[in-house]
């Protein structure tokens, strides 16, 4: 394994921009200013290019968190580029929302073809949570219900609707009450399923195939299928969040694809546009399209300000392209493979990492309460002082000391995602997986590791 690492990868100090910074703090979030410092990853970027983020004092960081799997192509690829700069100099009708965007219906038509199935229409508007509110609104309305059922450990989106279909009462806290008619059920739980929808009261269950922000938690192989073939017997709704896990990260063009599944609505979004405008599409059947858009009194009963501007949609035909002829989802497929193997050989000696999983290019570190008495003690006082302190005292050391910038997952602190671009080179791994173990094996032996991780934890109560 080569360990070397990419070239410019270095340790010096940043100094970052000072225009911007105190009207950032003051005008936008304090808090999230205070807690960028106090992480030590406010740094001013210059240049981003691939999976590689350059700064002003001469770092580059390597990216294996994507913007949360919106970089799928990479950052600023060149093709994805150069077809909004032709677009913007064409000086054509951005969003004057009175005419036929002939690059939507082509949009449209080549989403639905590459999902394949039965979705055959798109409903285009600017982020997931967008989309999730469009799915609660449409099945709804094709099906004359009101329920909705969502899993455990869901992550949907922070707007009412959307967070109305997650359980985790940190997203919630302040902004109820939610809707009524949601349902929660443990994910990978059939029987659960059947339950709750055997009311036919449910309009949709509303999944996603692999669960991001819970850990990266791949569903029982049966599970999905399941899930569909109840859905279809109680006149309910199948639908899939595909925010993260489409547009190729898990080895196929939609994580569905690997479960022989066929969705009623599809949820797409992040790296649709190659991460360069914001974008998002929810596919769905000419059946639950007609029950929204069912008359010309109806033909604009349900819309969005950017949905279709001319930008997102060139972007997003641009970045279908660059997935097709690059074969990116092919590549994440066989690299993810590899990078898996090669993580469990890499830290299997290791007490504190539980797992390693994942499927292409998404993958998830889980680590766990330590049993040796000289490490349970310090993980244990750095637990009691804040529970999500732990993870990010991982992701500190890999941004400071190795120059690799990841997170943990925002429904279980224990896992760190791993989610470089799906360009993200054989040489960049190698020195990711022997970054990422160097920072555990000090993690195992060095008081160090808990004497900062303390420190670091106090500060931030105090603060």
């Amino acid at each position: 394994m080569n360990s070397r690492p990419p070239k410019h990868l270095n340790r010096q100090a940043d100094a970052v921009a000072p225009n911007g910074q105190e009207s950032y703090a003051r005008h936008v979030n304090p808090e999230w200013a205070k807690l960028a410092n106090l992480l030590q990853m406010n740094l001013h970027y210059t240049r981003c290019t691939g999976a590689e983020l350059e700064t002003a004092e001469g770092r580059t960081i390597l990216d294996f968190l994507s913007g949360y799997c919106v970089h799928n192509t990479g950052h600023n690829h060149p093709y994805i580029v150069q077809q909004l700069i032709d677009e913007l100099q064409a000086e054509g009708p951005a969003m004057l929302q009175s005419n036929i965007v002939e690059s939507a219906g082509t949009l449209a038509e080549a989403l639905c073809k590459r999902a394949g199935g039965k979705v055959s229409k798109a409903f285009f508007c600017s982020s997931g949570s967008e989309g999730i509110e469009a799915v609660i609104k449409f099945s709804r309305a094709f099906t004359k219900r009101t329920e909705i059922v969502y899993a455990t450990g869901a992550f949907h989106g922070l707007t009412c609707g959307a967070l109305s279909l997650m359980g985790d009462q940190f997203w919630r806290e302040g902004f109820g009450p939610m809707l009524s008619g949601t349902t929660e059920v443990p994910f990978g739980d059939l029987a659960a399923i059947e339950k709750a929808i055997a009311t036919r009261k449910v309009a949709a269950v509303v999944l996603e195939p692999i669960q991001g922000e819970a850990g990266i938690v791949v569903p029982p192989p049966d599970y999905l299928k399941g899930v569909e073939r109840l859905c279809q017997s109680h006149g309910t709704l199948f639908v899939l969040d595909e925010v993260q896990t489409g547009m190729g990260r898990t080895g196929k063009f939609l994580a569905a694809h690997h479960y022989g599944v066929e969705p009623d609505m599809i949820v797409m979004a992040k790296a649709l546009s190659g991460g360069l405008v914001p974008c998002a599409a929810v596919l769905m059947t000419d059946e639950i399209c007609n029950s929204v858009y069912h008359s010309l009194r109806r033909a604009f009963i349900h819309t969005s300000t950017f949905s279709e501007n001319t930008l997102a949609m060139r972007a997003a035909l641009a970045t279908l392209d660059v997935l097709a002829n690059e074969r990116l989802a092919e590549r994440a497929q066989s690299i993810g493979l590899e990078l898996r193997e090669n993580l469990r050989r890499a830290l299997a000696s290791f007490e504190m990492v539980k797992e390693i999983r994942g499927e292409g290019l998404l993958c998830g570190i889980e680590f766990q309460a330590p049993h040796t008495l000289a490490l349970r003690l310090p993980f244990e006082a750095f637990k009691a002082i804040n529970p999500a302190m732990f993870g990010q005292m991982i992701v500190m050391r890999m941004f400071n000391d190795k120059n690799i910038l990841t997170q943990i997952c925002g429904n279980n602190f224990m896992v760190l995602k791993v989610a470089p671009p799906l360009i993200i080179s054989e040489r960049q791994i190698d020195y990711f997986i022997k970054s990422i173990n160097d920072v555990v094996a000090m993690m195992h032996s060095s008081g160090t590791f808990w004497s900062d991780a303390i420190k670091l934890g106090r500060c931030a109560v105090s603060t």
